[in-house]
């Protein structure tokens, strides 16, 4: 499994978290107003205490019942009140954040499509998967919830002191006195808290890798038995997972025991001293009962703290995690002023020039894959890639669509440098198949036309045709069959053939093909050569051989050695030339003839 790159050290949580501006921008005024209204509905709940301190001092102390009958009227109007803000409030959000949220993962599933190779060879896909998942998920509770009432409860608070120490000052102090330990325990846990959260979320990243592995590879998993270390290495995650989960619940009960306890002993400690001021005659009853009622209002404002910023700090990780994705720079596109004039251009083929190549993660100075490859394979030619395992084939048609960029070097079609083409003119003249054939979870004629968008059925039918992919009329729906997730609901052959079909069907001026055919049976393989030749005709293409039979197709062999090409000819000719290629021919044929 690969290893998830270890995040760079994280900036402050509030300035992580202005980063989603620009997706709260366009719905600004929602959440604008449903902070006022929230803000609005939370302080009426302070009212309620006025109103209790009137019934005391007034209709309970000169037994008015008409009186205590309009306050509790005055009480059920704020309540239903505060009730319907409240209400109102969250139908406003809920709309916009769903939007928000489905604004962020379609940016982020397009710039995933836009990134190297090199950087899904890095990223494991379970913690792109839990990216656009989970923590989109977290994100939109938090633009709902906690940045909504972090500031509704600091208001809140505020005019609940200020209504505090107008009804009695020297209580109010009282009352104040647990601030500055409650702001140094809030710093400290805001600190151990992010770093707990963010190793939660990538363990969840881990977890759904290697849940994904094992669905996807669950044909390997049967057939090897190996079903009992699977189950291990999930079970060993879940409890990392488990452990770090409970070091987070940890922390939350102790902030939130501390920030209930220390606001309580001060309400107990009015309470005493507001009691004995009674008692002498300093303060009225109505007006104790208001200020205990305004103290109890606030303790839900208070003791929120806790988990609003537990929420805070899970966001401002998931935060840090999808920009991490969102920050790496999408495959290199050529300079404006560098785009090549429209001009009728010589038809010349495909040209490597002094290309090497070198991963980007590799060491300074280790051995490159490729080294130093020039070759021309002529306009309207098929030029078969011949070596042994390892030698660099594979690599090397990887180049021509611009899977990976050469290192150093250049490669041109008809003349014009691929590394200054926009991608998508690239990739509409050159066409690809690779070995390892890879199907969506869509129909087989969807599958196949991502070759060509605009190609039509005639398009499609022949495709098929070329390829040898008859079956298609037997499936249930013919062309119209889901294939289902990978294609593996089709034998190994029939997704190779498919592959094919989709490279073909556009008529590329370029074809690029991975050894397209290691599939298929050697009756399939003579059927397919055969229509395949008519379509190498048409186009100038590059072949990654491993049979004779594949070699035949092509005009002319390179022979690639250790990341160079040393050879270059006729199939007959390096036979005769060249002992590496006879043996790795004889070879071949041996392995062909078991």
């Amino acid at each position: 499994m690969s290893e998830t790159p270890a995040p760079a050290e994280s900036p402050s949580t509030v300035r992580t978290l202005l980063r989603l501006w620009p997706y709260v921008r366009p719905v600004r005024v929602r959440l604008s107003s449903a902070a006022f209204i929230a803000i609005v509905a939370s302080c009426l709940s302070l009212v309620i205490p006025l109103v209790l301190k009137w019934m005391v001092d007034g209709p309970v102390t000169h037994r008015d019942t008409s009186g205590i009958w309009r306050g509790a009227l005055y009480l059920l109007l704020l309540g239903i009140a505060e009730a319907g803000l409240f209400g109102l409030r969250r139908w406003l959000v809920a709309r916009p954040l769903a939007g928000v949220e489905a604004g962020m993962r379609a940016d982020l599933y397009r710039h995933l499509q836009r990134l190297p190779v090199s950087f899904h060879d890095r990223w494991p896909s379970g913690q792109l998967l839990s990216r656009g998942t989970t923590d989109l998920m977290l994100l939109r509770m938090f633009l709902a919830f906690p940045l909504t009432f972090l500031l509704v409860n600091g208001v809140t608070i505020l005019v609940g002191f200020v209504i505090l120490l107008a009804q009695q000052w020297t209580l109010g102090l009282v009352l104040l006195a647990p601030v500055v330990p409650l702001v140094i325990l809030c710093s400290l846990f805001e600190s151990r808290y992010s770093l707990v959260a963010r190793k939660a979320q990538d363990q969840v990243g881990d977890l759904t890798t290697v849940v994904e592995e094992g669905v996807l590879g669950i044909r390997i998993v049967k057939g090897f038995g190996r079903h009992r270390s699977q189950a291990l290495a999930f079970r060993e995650l879940t409890t990392k997972l488990r452990a770090t989960e409970l070091g987070k619940a940890r922390l939350l009960a102790g902030i939130w025991a501390l920030i209930t306890t220390l606001p309580e002993l001060a309400i107990g400690a009015a309470l005493v001293l507001g009691t004995v001021q009674v008692a002498d005659g300093d303060l009225s009853a109505g007006t104790l009962v208001a200020f205990l009622s305004t103290a109890l209002a606030l303790r839900w404002p208070v003791e929120s703290i806790g988990f609003l910023l537990a929420m805070t700090q899970d966001s401002a990780t998931a935060t840090t995690r999808f920009f991490e994705v969102m920050d790496e720079p999408e495959e290199a596109g050529p300079e404006p002023s560098a785009a090549p004039e429209k001009a009728a251009r010589e038809a010349d083929g495909l040209r490597f020039e002094g290309v090497s190549f070198r991963y980007p993660d590799a060491e300074d100075g280790s051995v490159p894959v490729l080294a130093e490859i020039d070759l021309h394979i002529r306009s309207g030619e098929t030029m078969a890639l011949v070596g042994a395992t390892g030698s660099g084939k594979t690599t090397l048609t990887a180049l021509v669509p611009r899977l990976h960029d050469a290192t150093t070097g250049r490669i041109t079609l008809d003349g014009e440098d691929i590394s200054l083409m926009p991608r998508e003119r690239l990739r509409e003249l050159v066409s690809v198949a690779f070995e390892e054939p890879t199907l969506f979870s869509a129909t087989v004629g969807e599958n196949v036309l991502m070759g060509a968008a605009d190609a039509g059925e005639d398009a499609l039918l022949r495709a098929l045709d070329t390829a040898q992919a008859d079956f298609v009329h037997q499936l249930p729906a013919g062309v119209a069959t889901e294939v289902g997730e990978q294609g593996l609901s089709l034998s190994g052959g029939q997704r190779q053939r498919l592959a094919l079909a989709r490279a073909v069907v556009g008529r590329p001026r370029f074809l690029v093909l991975d050894d397209p055919l290691s599939a298929l049976d050697v009756h399939t393989e003579a059927l397919v050569e055969a229509a395949l030749r008519r379509v190498l005709e048409e186009t100038t293409a590059l072949v990654v051989a491993h049979r004779p039979s594949t070699v035949m197709l092509a005009d002319r062999v390179a022979l690639v050695s250790a990341g160079r090409i040393v050879a270059v000819g006729t199939h007959q000719e390096l036979l005769r030339s060249s002992e590496e290629y006879a043996w790795l021919m004889a070879g071949a044929v041996e392995e062909s003839a078991r």
